[in-house]
This record gives C-alpha cells, structure tokens and sequence, in this order.
C-alpha cells in the first residue's frame, strides 16, 4: 500500500511536470506569433495599428502564462519532494517496525521452546532409573538408566542425547549410545554447565550453556541444559551428579530462522539471525558465519532498527519465557532498502 502511494505520487509528478512544460512551449510559440504579428503590422502601417495592439496583448498574456507555469513547477517540485520524502520515510517506519516485530517473534520462539527443555531437565532428573543408577552405581543400573534414556529419545526427537555424569565429571549412563559411541566415560568435570548444576540448591534451578559444537556428541551443535541428581530424587536431596541433555540446536533453529514470515521478494534480500549475547550468531537463515562470526550491530534499546548505509537492521532482545529468562539472545534481521 505504502508502495503504491509513493509510485502514485511519483507519477503525478511527472505527469504534472510534463503538462507545465508543454504549457509553456505552448505559450513560447504564442510570444514568437505576437513578435511576427508586431513586425507585420508595423509593416502595413496606420492599417495594422489594431493588430500591434492585440499583438502586445498577446504578448504580455504569454508572458504571464509563462511565469505562471515555471512558479507551478518550482511548487510542484516542492511538494511533490516533500510528498516522496514523507511517502518514503514512512514506508521505512513501517518495514522497520515489522522486520523489528520479526525478530522479536524469532527471539520469542527460540525462547518458549527452551523453557520446555528447562523443564524437561528438572522432571528427568527425579525419574526413579536415572536417580537409582547413582545412588547403587551398579553397571545393571547404568545399563537399566541407559534402556530408560533412549526410551525417552524415542518420544522427544528434539535431543540428540541424554546422559547421567557422576560426582567426579565421569558419564556412566546416556541414552543413544551407539550413536555417540565416545560419550560414555567422557569428562565433564570442566564443563561450565556441569559445575553450575552441582552447584544449584533445589531441584527447581538448572543449569544451561550457550550452543556450541561437542566433540563428545560427535561434533554436533547443542544447546546443553542441566541440573543436579539428587537422593530419592527430592528437591532438597543430596546431590549425586548431573543431568545432561543436549537440545540438537541446528535444525531447530534452522526451522525458526528460515520460517520467518517474509514475502518471497523481502527472503532473497533478508538475512534472520539469532545471535548471543556475545553476538556471536548462533543461527542464520542463509546459514553462513554458524558459530564463529560475530555480528556487529547496535543496540540502543531492547528492541528496534536502524539505517546502516543502503541496509536495515532490526533487532529484539529476549524477553524470556515464564521461568526461563533466556541467554541475553537477540533475534536480527538485515535487509537492503
């Protein structure tokens, strides 16, 4: 809509402008006829007297038709310019707060499906088979804590693991095994969301750390979230070790980025990204720059666009979601204009 006003007004003016110049040709002809008309009565004499009269009419009439016509033009031009200004600053106002609406939504989705994984975190940690394997530390019960992660896997396909870490950092139990065939018996003891997890003082808090690639889970990108195991699986019980699981980050994010509602013209100019609070970009619609380019942008606020030379940045800090507060992500979009 905006677009179409703005070519409207575009072609008003150009209409416009060609009728105040053939307007004046017109009337420039009429000034060269008066001139002729004067010369030919003069030539006849006291005959031609009433012609060179109506001939300086008609000249001073052009004349004036001529002013009349380029004051036209220089309004026009200015109002029209005006016109196009304000058409055009207003088609930015509009792209600008919908694209900043955009990554919002991208932030807002990433964030309410990882406060599903926060809870998830907390209501495995007290099943009865995960809480057993450490309390007896028995293979049979890492075997059985094993079978009861993969039947876990089977129902929730956004994982790519599930794993049980001992007191010392050791993994003695995950849930996909053959698929990660080095993730038992790794060492998780410098793990940030390892230690954080030993560290939380309730069943209710948990642990999470930024994407990242895990060499232990074949290399793959994952969102880790933890929390403690505790005796008898109680809120307040002793802390036997952590639970891991590892969110399989890229397709998920890949989904939201790529699923952001753009005219097919806007996704061959735009690139949606979730960065960190680092800015490093943790996702990309075009999927470049995954992981190791920063993205260098400038917020003045917790959401909102700005100009940068011949492109639009619009962007959106997490607002969290419930009890997930989020990573401090933002959601990005970048466009040429």
């Amino acid at each position: 809509m905006q677009d179409d006003i703005l070519k409207l007004a575009y072609e008003v003016s150009q209409m416009t402008r060609e009728k105040i110049h053939l307007i004046a040709s017109v009337m420039n002809e009429a000034k060269f006829l008066a001139i002729n008309t004067r010369i030919e009565a003069a030539r006849v004499g006291q005959a031609g007297a009433a012609f060179g009269l109506l001939a300086d009419e008609m000249g001073r009439i052009s004349t004036r038709i001529v002013g009349i016509a380029s004051e036209l033009r220089s309004a026009t031009d200015s109002s029209t310019d005006r016109l196009l200004k304000a058409g055009n600053d207003l088609l930015l106002q509009g792209k600008g707060e919908r694209l900043t609406d955009l990554a919002l939504n991208v932030v807002d989705l990433i964030d309410r499906n990882l406060y599903e994984r926060s809870c998830d975190v907390r209501w495995w940690a007290t099943d009865s088979a995960v809480v057993q394997a450490l309390e007896s530390g028995t293979p049979q019960a890492f075997q059985y804590a094993s079978e009861r992660l993969a039947t876990i896997l089977k129902s929730y396909t956004v994982y790519l693991d599930l794993f049980i870490v001992d007191m010392q950092g050791k993994v003695v139990a995950c849930g996909r095994p053959e698929t990660h065939r080095s993730l038992r018996g790794w060492d998780m003891s410098q793990e940030g969301w390892f230690t954080q997890a030993l560290r939380t003082q309730s069943g209710e808090e948990y642990a999470v750390a930024d994407v990242d690639r895990v060499q232990a889970l074949n290399n793959e990108q994952a969102a880790i979230y933890s929390t403690a195991i505790r005796a008898g699986g109680e809120a307040r019980g002793q802390v036997l070790g952590v639970l891991g699981i590892a969110f399989d980050w890229a397709p998920q994010a890949e989904a939201i980025v790529k699923g952001a509602r753009l005219s097919d013209m806007e996704r061959g100019q735009t690139r949606v990204m979730l960065v960190d609070a680092h800015k490093r970009i943790i996702a990309a619609s075009d999927g470049s720059g995954l992981l190791n380019e920063h993205y260098k942008f400038v917020p003045k606020q917790e959401r909102g666009y700005y100009v940068d030379g011949d492109r639009l940045i619009a962007y959106a800090h997490t607002p969290g979601y419930e009890t997930y507060k989020g990573l401090g992500w933002y959601g990005v979009l970048e466009t040429t204009i």
